[in-house]
């Protein structure tokens, strides 16, 4: 499955029905983040989840299910990315593959850095500034 550059965020959610009309609650947290607005109109892509018997078996497809579910960063690993945006706290946020969103303390927005994940969660990761990259190099 292909996942787009223009991700703007991923969570998981249900589908609900709500008076005839069927909906998707969007986490309050990816409003804060600043990439989605209220009241604006978006593109949602569905996917299904995995089954409990699917989790259980060990063919190549339910493999890879299992894998793009997991973050894709790990505590001790270093990357250099971009500042995207700061959040409502001042932390810097950048995002890495699928769109993951990881925190960043003491940067400024559009700054290149080398950070090192700290901690990691379901959603989120949290990094330390390694080195500070000027845009010259």
């Amino acid at each position: 499955m292909d996942i787009s550059d223009q991700l703007q965020c991923l969570f998981s959610g249900k589908v609900e029905e709500r008076n005839g009309p069927h909906v998707i609650e969007i986490p309050e947290q990816e409003l804060r983040l600043g990439d989605l607005e209220a009241d604006e109109t978006y593109r949602v892509a569905l996917l299904p989840s995995p089954t409990t018997s699917e989790t259980n078996t060990t063919d190549d497809d339910s493999q890879s299910q299992q894998t793009s579910q997991t973050p894709p960063v790990e505590e001790g690993e270093r990357r250099t990315v971009e500042i995207e945006d700061i959040g409502d706290q001042g932390d810097g946020i950048t995002r890495v593959e699928r769109g993951f969103v990881v925190i960043v303390p003491d940067t400024k927005q559009s700054e290149r850095v080398t950070i090192e994940i700290t901690d990691v969660r379901e959603n989120v990761a949290f990094a330390d500034v390694v080195e500070r990259i000027s845009y010259y190099e």
